[in-house]
């Protein structure tokens, strides 16, 4: 999705005051700090997933770049370290995700759908995480991908990091669904995926936790985190995120130690946000939220601002949306 810049200022004005209240603070600096992404390429940043060979490397993509590209970026300076071009993949569609995998490999989502579903099928590919930072190409295996319910858009891939399975969940205003992947994928035939669960989010990303027993997943103003039950079982429901106001939420990713959440937004000079968890590796419910609350539909909104700041993200989510069709014309 492109950065919304037509956004009027009395919206961005108004955005302003609700946030003061209604969103959490980040984490306090423990090693896991904000950043800055300073490429002056990335200006779709719509997927995020920390580095498990590269200590403090972030990876990330454009969802509608102009070649398959992936960026690495230190986060101890906002600058990218190495730039993969990826071969033996078609032209990208619409790359919305990332995940790293418990096999050292990278999973790239080629999943999105701006038109909401019309497209028969999408594609993962996977790669090997490169050992050294430098500018290079790397081949990469391209899965073609259908969904046993139909075509639909979709933001969010994950790679558990104990089995390998990799899920996605869609993108819906009225509330998506969670889909499971074959125990193993296949690049000769097409991969169907089955919905195991309702999600009741608009998401546009998640990430396991690294010890595999939460799922995190984010909307544009909030999120929720979920107990995961194993495969081809839904996960639990276990409370709100608390997700930090950004102009045009897209991304998220554990750190590797599981002890914090980082958010990232599209926009140029997009900015990073990291927020901890409750526990390590733990339910990604913010450390100053007061927890869980599994019966909450207002993800990441608390007291007395979550009626003002719901009216005020329905605008700005319409406004979302119409962009996203507009673009396409």
């Amino acid at each position: 999705m492109r950065s919304l810049r037509a956004v009027p200022s009395v919206v961005a004005g108004a955005v302003g005051l609700v946030a003061v209240g209604a969103f959490a603070a980040p984490a306090a600096a423990d090693g896991h700090d904000s950043f800055t992404i300073k490429d002056p390429r990335i200006v779709e940043s719509s997927g995020l997933a920390a580095s498990r060979a590269h200590p403090g490397v972030y990876w990330t993509h454009n969802d509608q770049d102009k070649g398959a590209f992936l960026y690495a970026v230190d986060s101890r300076t906002g600058k990218t370290v190495a730039t993969v071009t990826m071969t033996g993949v078609g032209a990208p569609r619409d790359v919305e995700a990332i995940s790293v995998g418990s096999d050292g490999n990278l999973y790239v989502g080629d999943i999105g759908d701006n038109l909401g579903g019309t497209w028969p099928h999408v594609w993962i590919y996977r790669l090997p995480e490169p050992k050294e930072l430098k500018d290079q190409s790397v081949r990469a295996t391209q899965y073609v991908v259908k969904y046993a319910d139909g075509p639909r858009d979709a933001e969010a891939l994950m790679v558990h990091p104990k089995t390998g399975r990799i899920y996605i969940a869609d993108k819906k205003e009225n509330g998506g669904s969670l889909y499971e992947g074959p125990a193993e994928m296949s690049a000769s035939r097409t991969n169907v995926f089955k919905k195991i669960a309702d999600t009741d989010l608009w998401v546009t990303d998640g990430a396991f936790s690294p010890d595999g027993k939460q799922l995190a997943l984010r909307e544009y103003f909030g999120g929720a985190s979920f107990a995961w039950k194993g495969a081809g079982r839904a996960p639990e429901r276990e409370g709100r995120l608390s997700v930090p106001f950004q102009r045009q939420g897209e991304s998220v990713t554990y750190t590797t130690d599981g002890t914090t959440l980082m958010y990232g937004t599209e926009g140029a000079q997009s900015k990073v946000t990291p927020v901890e968890v409750a526990g390590k590796g733990g339910s990604g419910s913010g450390s100053g939220r007061g927890g869980s609350d599994g019966g909450a539909q207002g993800a990441g909104i608390d007291g007395d601002f979550k009626t003002g700041a719901l009216a005020l993200a329905a605008v700005v989510l319409a406004f979302f949306g119409l962009k996203r069709v507009l673009r396409k014309k």
